[in-house]
C-alpha cells in the first residue's frame, strides 16, 4: 500500500513469538514509556516478541518509538479499527497483544496473555473488572453504566459471559485474526471482535488488567474529539452488535408470532368459534394471518442471518440439510396449490351467485383465508429457499442430496 511505510528499529528482532499491536495518535507524551513498558513485559514473560506501533500522528510519536526499538507503521489517520486492519499484513508474532499507547493499561504485566494463549486460548481478553481500575481513571458514566450495560446487553445477544467487553488490552492468536476478517473502521472494532470470537467459537478466557488513570497533561481520545465522542463510540458499538446478532430480534420473535398467528387462524378455518362468549370469527383470522406471516417472514430473515453470519458453517449445514432444495420446493408448491384450490372454491361461489360473497360467518370463507395463508408460506418457503440454497454459490458448497 503506496501510503504506508514500515519503519524497522536498529535493533529490530527476528522470528518473535509475540506481536504487540498499538495504534497510536500523537501519544509523544506517553510513547518512551510505554515502548519501555512493553519490552519490560515481554522479558518478564520469558518471549520473543516485537512491538508495531501504527502511527498516525503528526508530533514525534513515530521517532520517539522507532528510537525506543519499535517498529512504526506510518499510515494515515482513518480510524482505530482501520490501524489495526492495516497493520495485519506486518504483523510476524504467532500471538498479538493489543492495546493503547497512553500508558493507561500496564504492559509490564503480559506474562497472564502469553500463557494463557500458549495453553491453547485463542482469544484472551482482558478484564478491568476482574483487575483494578485505579481512582480517576475511568469516567463514572462509563464505570457504573455504559461499559456494564453494553457488556450486559452483548452477553444476552450472544449467550457469552464476558465482564469487560470494552478493555482495550486484549490477545489474540494471529491465525485467529486473519480468520475473523476485521472490517469496523473505528471503535466498534472492539465490540466485532468480541462478537466474532463467539460467531466462531474460538477458545476464549479473561484475564484480571490494572487500569490507570491518564498522565497529567494527557487527553484522552474522547476528549480530544468533544463531548459527543463517548455516546457516538456507545452508539456505533451498539450499532455493531445489533447488526452481527440480527437473529436474536428475528428468529425467536418470529417463533412466537407465527405460534400466536396460526392459534388464531388453523382452528377457525371451517368456522367461527365461540369461547366463553367471546366469538373467534373472520376478522381473528385475518389478525391470525397478519400474525403469522410477519412470523414467518422473522423466522426466514433469522435463519439467512444464522447462515451470512456463520463462521464454522455448522449453522449453513444444517438449515440446508433442513430445507433440502428438491423436498422442499415440492411442499412448497403442494402448499400453494392446497391454498389455491380452497380459495379457488370463494371464487367459484362469486362467479355463481352473482358476483356477491358469503357473510363473514360462512365457512366458505374462513377456508379462503387458511387457502390465503398457505399459499404465502408456499411461495415464501420456495424463496427462502432458493436464497438459502444460493448461499451455495458465495460458499462454494455443492449439497448432491438436495
Amino acid at each position: 500500500m503506496s501510503d504506508i511505510t514500515l519503519l524497522v528499529p536498529e535493533n529490530d528482532v527476528t522470528d518473535p513469538e509475540v506481536t504487540i499491536l498499538i495504534p497510536a495518535v500523537n501519544e509523544e507524551l506517553t510513547i518512551a514509556d510505554f515502548v519501555d513498558w512493553c519490552h519490560q513485559g515481554l522479558a518478564a514473560a520469558n518471549v520473543v516478541g516485537e512491538i508495531l506501533i501504527v502511527d498516525g500522528s503528526t508530533d514525534a510519536t513515530a521517532q520517539i518509538a522507532l528510537a525506543g526499538g519499535a517498529r512504526v507503521l506510518r499510515a494515515p489517520k482513518r480510524g482505530l479499527g482501520r490501524a489495526y486492519i492495516d497493520a495485519i499484513p506486518y504483523v510476524r508474532g504467532r500471538y498479538v497483544i493489543m492495546g493503547d499507547a497512553d500508558c493507561t493499561y500496564d504492559f509490564r504485566e503480559l506474562a497472564p496473555f502469553v500463557e494463557a494463549m500458549r495453553d491453547g486460548s485463542e482469544f484472551v481478553m482482558g478484564s478491568r473488572w476482574r483487575g483494578s481500575i485505579e481512582p480517576g481513571a475511568m469516567p463514572a458514566l462509563h464505570q457504573y453504566f455504559g461499559t456494564p450495560v453494553t457488556t450486559w446487553i452483548l452477553n444476552v445477544l450472544y449467550g457469552s459471559k464476558f465482564t469487560d467487553i470494552h478493555c482495550g488490552m486484549r490477545g489474540i492468536s494471529r491465525n485467529a485474526l486473519l480468520r475473523m476478517g476485521l472490517v469496523s473502521q473505528s471503535w466498534e472494532y472492539a465490540s466485532e471482535m468480541v462478537l466474532k470470537s463467539v460467531r466462531m467459537g474460538l477458545t476464549t478466557t479473561e484475564v484480571p488488567v490494572r487500569f490507570l488513570k491518564d498522565r497529567d497533561g494527557r487527553l484522552s481520545h474522547h476528549k480530544r474529539s468533544g463531548w459527543f465522542s463517548p455516546f457516538s463510540a456507545a452508539w456505533i458499538n451498539l450499532r455493531a452488535m445489533f447488526i452481527h446478532g440480527a437473529e436474536f430480534f428475528l428468529f425467536k420473535p418470529g417463533i412466537a408470532l407465527l405460534t400466536m398467528g396460526l392459534i388464531l387462524t388453523l382452528p377457525l378455518t371451517f368456522g367461527s368459534i365461540t369461547v366463553g362468549g367471546v366469538t373467534f370469527s373472520l376478522y381473528s383470522m385475518l389478525i391470525g394471518v397478519s400474525l403469522s406471516v410477519l412470523g414467518l417472514q422473522s423466522i426466514y430473515f433469522g435463519c439467512l442471518a444464522h447462515v451470512f453470519l456463520d463462521y464454522t458453517g455448522r449453522r449453513r449445514e444444517r438449515w440446508q440439510r433442513l430445507f433440502r432444495y428438491t423436498g422442499t420446493v415440492i411442499t412448497s408448491g403442494v402448499a400453494f396449490l392446497v391454498g389455491l384450490l380452497l380459495d379457488l372454491v370463494l371464487i367459484v361461489y362469486y362467479f355463481t351467485h352473482d358476483f356477491s360473497l358469503p357473510g363473514p360467518q360462512s365457512a366458505i370463507d374462513h377456508m379462503a383465508i387458511t387457502g390465503l395463508l398457505l399459499m404465502i408460506f408456499g411461495f415464501s418457503t420456495f424463496c427462502f429457499t432458493l436464497i438459502l440454497h444460493a448461499t451455495q454459490v458465495r460458499y462454494g458448497v455443492v449439497d448432491d442430496k438436495s
